[in-house]
C-alpha cells in the first residue's frame, strides 16, 4: 500500500510568515498534500494585491494557467476580464485564486482536458485557501461555481439557488463566537460554464447574469 500523502498543513509556513502571501506562494510551490502535483506542471497560487477588498475564487487552474503559473489567464480569464470591465471593477484591485492549486486533467489526443477535482482533493487544498483569506483579509468573497462555493460553504450549498445572494461568511467548523467578522460572500457563475454554453442567446443571457452579480459586488464594496 502506498504511503499516505501528508496534509497541506505540513507545508504551510508558521509564525508571521503564515500571513505573508509571498511566503505562502513559496511554500505552496512545494506542496505534496495530494496526488495532483504529480501530473501538474506547477502549483498555481493566487494573484492580486495583498490587501484586496474582493477575493474571487474559481475551481482549479486550467491548461494555460498550469503552463503560465498564474490564475485566470486562459479563455475563462479573458471572459472574467470582460465581465469585470462591464461591471466597472478594476481587475488589478481584485485577488483571484482557486480552491485547488494544481491542474487535474486527462489526456485526449494531444490535449489535456479538465477533470473535476474530488472532494478529497478539494479538502486537501483548503488550508491554502484559508491562509490566503487570512493574509488578504478581503471584505467580500466571490466563489465562482459549485466547487469553490462548496469549499467555503459546505457540500449542501447550491449556487443555482443562492447565486447573487449576499451572505455572511463563517469558516466551516468555526464556533459562533468566532464568527464575528465583516466578511461577506456572494456566489456566482464560473466563466468556464459560460464558455461551455453552446447556444449563443443563452450564453449572452448567462454573461449578463454574471455581470449583474459583479455589479452587485461592486455596490457592496462601495457601500
Amino acid at each position: 500500500m502506498p504511503a499516505p500523502f501528508p496534509t497541506a498543513e505540513a507545508f504551510l509556513p508558521s509564525g508571521p510568515e503564515a500571513e505573508s502571501l509571498d511566503a505562502l506562494r513559496r511554500a505552496a510551490a512545494g506542496c505534496r498534500g495530494c496526488p495532483l502535483y504529480e501530473s501538474a506542471t506547477q502549483t498555481v497560487f493566487g494573484a492580486g494585491p495583498p490587501q484586496a477588498r474582493m477575493m474571487m475564487i474559481g475551481e482549479q487552474p486550467g491548461d494555460q494557467e498550469d503552463e503560465a503559473g498564474a490564475p485566470f489567464v486562459g479563455p475563462a480569464g479573458r471572459l472574467l476580464d470582460r465581465a469585470l470591465e462591464a461591471a466597472g471593477i478594476d481587475r488589478e484591485l481584485v485577488y483571484v485564486t482557486n480552491a485547488v492549486k494544481h491542474f487535474k486533467w486527462e489526456p485526449r489526443g494531444k490535449r489535456r482536458l479538465h477533470r473535476k477535482p474530488s472532494s478529497r482533493e478539494i479538502k486537501a487544498c483548503t488550508p491554502w485557501l484559508r491562509q490566503e483569506m487570512a493574509a488578504v483579509r478581503p471584505r467580500l468573497l466571490v466563489p465562482m461555481g459549485a466547487t469553490a462555493a462548496q469549499a467555503l460553504m459546505g457540500p449542501a450549498f447550491k449556487v443555482t439557488e443562492r447565486r447573487g445572494d449576499l451572505l455572511p461568511y463563517r469558516p466551516l467548523g468555526a464556533a459562533a463566537e468566532d464568527g464575528g467578522t465583516a466578511v461577506e460572500l456572494m456566489a456566482t457563475l464560473h466563466p468556464s460554464a459560460l464558455l461551455r454554453e453552446r447556444d449563443p442567446a443563452r450564453r449572452e443571457e448567462s454573461f449578463a447574469t454574471f455581470v449583474a452579480d459583479l455589479k452587485r459586488a461592486a455596490l457592496v464594496l462601495a457601500g
